[in-house]
């Protein structure tokens, strides 16, 4: 039989089976997984596809066909993992437009002694969604900070309490209205709904940081192909995000113009070989690259080579370190509240002794974050690369929304009343009768008054017009 038939589509499965699709959308490379929970509710990767990515560029859709393609072929390699067919997915959006901006939401409360329920406090959210954004802006995510009550400041969550009142301090973080019309054109365009648009930086979390690194303060870095991406928490809640224009192609490019080689050549050095720091003994390491056609080979030894990669990652350390030096919380820069410190993921991030020379820059400590704690069927190693964190991420973010905004969906349609015979059938009908001659002696009782009235009017027209 072939697989086609077999196959389960992943919108179609209870609550049980239910499935849920990532597509991480990058500069360097389209990546795709399947995840499914098992039976301790724990995040599981069944199935994912990897594809260059082509049409992309610093993390934004420039050619629709080319993505849509590239998508397509991702999507398929991950389904013929694990024999599902996709039909929607959840869709990782980044890019350097995007902004932070930060707002005041209000609500009065018309009612004596009204207890706040989180109707109220999700109305107050969907107010925000209205608000005017800056030509070509489009909202991706309102994350509320903190909520104040009837003036009383620096509340977690206003549920339960009474309020006549109700503030709420939102982030709201918008990007280039192009290029989520792109996304969704791309997904669309390969054949696949999206069912909803996750910021890149939050996913990348999901993957490689705990709750109880997001409530003492941590600082996610994801260096990627074309963006460096980062989001701090602080007490459990996303307080601020950057992206930053410098990442890992950057490296790649400086690598290819200083040694006058290929761009696979420079990416194929950096992977195997790069190092941010310099050391004494890689000056008697030397690496051979093939010269072009009639060409001699090219010696470069890994000290010059640590050299130009360290200078671009200083660049982009120097500008997470000013992201974080200047931007604060509660009259407190970030760098001075990240108990939990610094996580590095994304490509990137496996650059040797890359972790001790962010801490040298940033004076805050720092580890390299990886997925884990998520595992691949048949081959847990290919999941946990730290370039796969945002992928992952999206998946195990994308359950979240299931079970919070989707659990109606899964809910089994109402058996239908069959028009049978039934002991209590006699009586069934017998209370239908009643029902209906109820209503039909209301309905005689209305019309009988509405002629009364219109022969009242019809009269005192009369004595009115005799009176004149």
């Amino acid at each position: 039989m072939e697989n086609s038939q077999q196959n389960t589509t992943v919108s179609s499965m209870n609550d049980k089976e239910k499935m849920v699709v990532g597509i991480d959308v990058g500069t360097t490379k389209i990546a795709v997984f399947i995840g499914k929970k098992d039976e301790n509710g724990n995040v599981k990767i069944i199935g994912m596809g990897r594809t260059d990515s082509v049409g992309v560029e610093h993390g934004e859709v420039k050619n629709i066909v080319e993505t849509a393609t590239s998508i397509k072929i991702a999507v398929e390699i991950a389904e013929k993992k694990c024999n599902v067919k996709v039909s929607e997915a959840y869709v990782g959006i980044a890019g350097h437009n995007i902004k932070n901006t930060f707002q005041r939401g209000s609500k009065i409360i018309n009612e004596e002694n009204h207890i706040i329920t989180q109707e109220d406090v999700d109305a107050l959210l969907e107010e925000q969604k209205v608000k005017i954004l800056p030509p070509g802006e489009s909202i991706i995510d309102i994350v509320p900070q903190d909520y104040i009550v009837d003036g009383d400041t620096g509340i977690d969550n206003p549920v339960g309490r009474i309020g006549k009142v109700i503030e709420c301090n939102y982030n709201l973080i918008s990007g280039d209205q192009n290029n989520v019309h792109n996304i969704y054109m791309s997904v669309e365009r390969a054949g696949y709904k999206v069912k909803g648009l996750i910021l890149e930086p939050i996913a990348s979390a999901e993957a490689v940081v705990n709750d109880e690194e997001k409530s003492a303060g941590i600082c996610l870095v994801d260096i990627g192909g074309g963006t460096t991406d980062m989001s701090i928490f602080k007490d459990g809640i996303l307080r601020h995000t950057a992206v930053i224009q410098l990442a890992g192609n950057s490296i790649t490019t400086d690598i290819k113009d200083a040694f006058k080689i290929m761009p696979p050549q420079s990416e194929a050095l950096k992977t195997k070989y790069g190092d941010c720091l310099q050391i004494e003994s890689q000056k008697n390491a030397i690496v051979q690259v093939p010269g072009l056609k009639g060409r001699p080979s090219r010696e470069i030894t890994l000290f010059a080579l640590s050299g130009v990669i360290k200078a671009r990652v200083q660049m982009i350390l120097q500008q997470v370190d000013y992201e974080l030096k200047n931007n604060s919380l509660k009259e407190q820069t970030f760098d001075k509240i990240l108990i939990a410190g610094i996580v590095l993921t994304g490509g990137g991030s496996k650059l040797k002794h890359i972790a001790q020379y962010t801490e040298f820059i940033t004076g805050i400590s720092t580890r390299v974050g990886d997925p884990d704690e998520i595992f691949l069927s048949d081959n847990s190693d290919e999941c946990s690369d730290p370039m796969y964190s945002t992928g992952i991420g999206l998946v195990i973010k994308g359950f979240e929304f299931e079970q919070k905004y989707h659990s109606s969906d899964d809910v089994e349609p109402k058996e239908e009343i069959k028009e049978e015979q039934t002991d209590n059938q006699p009586i069934v009908e017998e209370k239908q009768k009643k029902k209906d001659k109820k209503s039909k002696q209301k309905k005689d009782k209305n019309n009988s008054n509405r002629l009364v009235d219109s022969i009242a009017k019809f009269f005192s027209k009369i004595l009115d017009e005799r009176v004149e």
